[in-house]
């Protein structure tokens, strides 16, 4: 494995988790939003992010990978965005403006809000937040031993 493959595959740990970490801040952001963009009543859906593993870029072993070989160093890259199906809260809040008006519907009063549950955000955001500093971690011990390398090289 050449030092490119082990800043490759940490880099893009460090870009999957950032993008992460972008969109569950976003989620949180959002977390009370009744509104869709275009101004529409209903609530802002959760959205998650999904990974893959990926071949390190121009290696040997992403050849050996295309050949179907085994052992290959992976990275991760972000295969989509999606947004999660669970079902929306409901709130009784007959004064908000986006609660249901129909004193026919069963819902009269009640206002639908985000599948976002800040607590479970807040778990997310450390765990992809410790993920990049693992691969902050990793990056610096290839880094590290580069140097070493090359300063065995020199003697």
């Amino acid at each position: 494995m050449a030092w490119q493959d082990t800043f490759a595959i940490s880099g893009s740990g460090l870009s999957a988790q950032r993008l992460r970490m972008d969109v569950i801040a976003g989620n949180i952001a959002n977390a009370d939003t009744t509104r869709r963009p275009d101004g529409t009543p209903g609530p802002y859906r959760r959205r998650m992010v999904v990974m893959e593993p990926q071949p390190a870029p121009g290696s040997f072993a992403a050849a050996l990978a295309s050949a179907g070989g085994t052992g290959v160093p992976e990275g991760v890259r972000v295969s989509a965005i999606v947004e999660d199906p669970s079902p929306f809260q409901l709130k009784y809040d007959p004064s908000n403006p986006d609660a249901v008006q129909n004193p026919a519907s069963p819902l009269y009063g009640y206002v639908q809000l985000p599948n976002v549950d800040v607590a479970t955000e807040m778990v997310d955001l450390i765990s992809a937040s410790r993920a990049y500093e693992a691969n902050v971690t990793a990056l610096d011990a290839g880094k590290m031993m580069a140097v070493k390398a090359l300063d065995l090289g020199r003697a």
